[in-house]
C-alpha cells in the first residue's frame, strides 16, 4: 500500500517484531512501517497513542525506550525521543499540552518534552507510583490526570499538574472467607465519562468499580467473569458497560450498573493483548497473540465482521474515530497488489496442491517399483495363474 494511503487505515497495530500495521478494513489490506528498515525486536512496539496533530499523528512507544512520531498523513517515522529511566517496558504512553507522558514497570512516570530536536535527556517531572506497574492510563476529559495500577500496586490516581501524592489511592478489599489477605493485580484501567469513577480489570478475573468521590476507597462494585487473569478492558460507546478479554481469547460485556454479564464474543485463539471500542459505531477491535485483528459486532446481532491475519504477534492496537469508513474516496489500487486475506489464502492453496503433487509422485514410484519386482522374480516360460 502506498504512504500517501496511509491516511485511510482504519486499524494501527503494534507487533512484538518493532512494525507497525496499518490495516484498510474495506480493501482487506495491511501495510508494514518500520523507522530503520528492517524489522528488530529490540524495537518491540509495546505502546501506542495519537499524537498532538489527533489522528494525523501517532506515538510509538518502544521496548528500546523510544517514542518514535509517526505521520498518517505522510505515512513516514519523522523523528523520536529518548525516553530513558527505570526499568522494563512501556506500560503507559500519552500526550498533553505538547508533552509526552510515559511509565515503565518499574513505577518510573515522567513528564517530557514532545520535541524530538531536544537532545536533552532531562524530564519535567518524575513520578514513583510503585514497582510492577501493568497499566498506566490518560483521563480522556482531563489529560494531566493519570491512573496507575500493577501487581501489588493498588490503583492511584495522579495530578500531574499539583503534587506528587497520588489524589486518590484504593484500598485493598476485605479478607476473604478463610480470612486470607486478597492479591492486588490490576490489569487495565478506564475512566468512566461523565464521572469521577475508575474501573479496573484484574489478573484474578475481577471486574471493579471505584469512586474517588465516595467516602470509602474500596470498591463500590465487584464482579468476576471467567476463570482466567483479565488482560484487556475497554469501554462500550454508551460508558455503561466494558468489554473485557483474558489469556485464553474469551471476550465478554459486563454491565457496570449491575455487575452482570451481557454477552460473550467468539473466535480468539490467543491471549488477548489490545482492545478497543469505536465511539460512535457498535464497533470493537480486538488483537493478541494469535496474529489476527478482528473486528466485531457489540450490538445485536453480535458476531465477526472483519478478520486479517497479521503474521506477528500484537501487543497493542488505535481505532479510528472517523464516522465515514464507507463514504472515503477510494483511491486505486497499485498494480499487481493482492489483498492480504486473498495472499495468504493463495499459499495456503499452493503449499496444499504441492504436497498433494509430491504424494502422488511417491505413490506413483512405488508402484512402479512393486511391477518391477514382479517382473523379476517370473521365471521364463511360467504362466501366471
Amino acid at each position: 500500500m502506498a504512504t500517501a494511503a496511509a491516511r485511510w487505515n482504519h486499524v494501527w497495530v503494534g507487533t512484538e517484531t518493532g512494525i507497525l500495521k496499518g490495516v484498510n478494513l474495506q480493501r482487506k489490506q495491511a501495510a508494514n512501517f518500520t523507522a530503520g528498515g528492517q524489522p528488530r525486536r529490540e524495537e518491540s512496539v509495546s505502546a501506542l497513542c495519537w499524537g498532538a496533530g489527533g489522528e494525523t499523528q501517532i506515538l510509538v512507544g518502544c521496548a528500546d525506550r523510544t517514542v518514535k512520531h509517526f505521520s498518517t498523513e505522510d505515512g513516514i517515522f519523522q523523528g523520536l525521543r529518548h525516553c530513558p529511566g527505570g526499568e522494563g517496558t512501556f506500560r503507559g504512553l500519552a500526550q498533553a499540552d505538547g508533552t509526552i507522558i510515559t511509565c515503565v514497570d518499574s513505577g518510573i512516570l515522567r513528564v517530557w518534552h514532545d520535541n524530538d530536536k531536544d537532545i536533552s535527556s532531562d524530564p519535567l517531572l518524575e513520578v514513583r507510583v510503585g514497582p510492577g506497574v501493568c497499566r498506566m492510563r490518560q483521563d480522556p476529559a482531563h489529560p494531566h490526570v493519570v491512573a496507575t495500577g500493577g501487581k501489588e500496586n493498588a490503583l492511584k490516581m495522579w495530578d500531574l499538574q499539583g503534587s506528587e501524592e497520588p489524589v486518590f489511592r484504593a484500598k485493598n478489599v476485605r479478607n476473604d472467607w478463610l480470612d486470607l489477605r486478597v492479591p492486588i493485580w490490576d490489569q487495565d484501567i478506564q475512566f468512566l465519562p461523565g464521572s469521577q469513577k475508575l474501573v479496573t480489570c484484574t489478573g484474578y478475573h475481577q471486574v471493579r468499580v471505584y469512586d474517588p468521590a465516595s467516602p470509602q476507597r474500596r470498591p463500590v462494585l465487584e464482579t468476576t467473569y471467567g476463570e482466567y487473569p483479565l488482560t484487556a478492558m475497554t469501554l462500550t460507546p454508551g460508558g455503561n458497560s466494558v468489554i473485557v478479554g483474558n489469556t485464553h481469547g474469551q471476550l465478554a460485556e459486563i454491565d457496570l450498573r449491575q455487575g452482570r454479564l451481557l454477552g460473550c464474543l467468539k473466535g480468539l485463539a490467543g491471549s488477548v493483548r489490545g482492545l478497543q471500542c469505536h465511539p460512535s459505531k457498535p464497533l470493537l477491535a480486538s488483537c493478541g497473540l494469535d496474529r489476527v485483528l478482528r473486528i466485531h459486532r457489540i450490538q445485536n446481532p453480535r458476531g465477526l465482521e472483519h478478520k486479517v491475519y497479521l503474521k506477528s504477534q500484537l501487543n497493542c492496537l488505535l481505532l479510528s474515530d472517523r464516522d465515514n469508513w464507507e463514504d472515503e474516496p477510494q483511491e486505486p489500487q497499485e498494480p499487481n497488489k493482492v489483498p492480504l486475506e486473498d495472499t495468504e489464502t493463495d499459499e495456503l492453496w499452493a503449499s496444499l496442491e504441492a504436497a498433494a503433487k509430491r504424494k502422488l509422485s511417491d505413490l506413483e514410484q512405488t508402484q512402479g517399483a512393486l511391477q518391477t519386482r514382479r517382473r523379476k522374480k517370473k521365471r521364463p516360460g511360467s504362466t501366471s495363474p
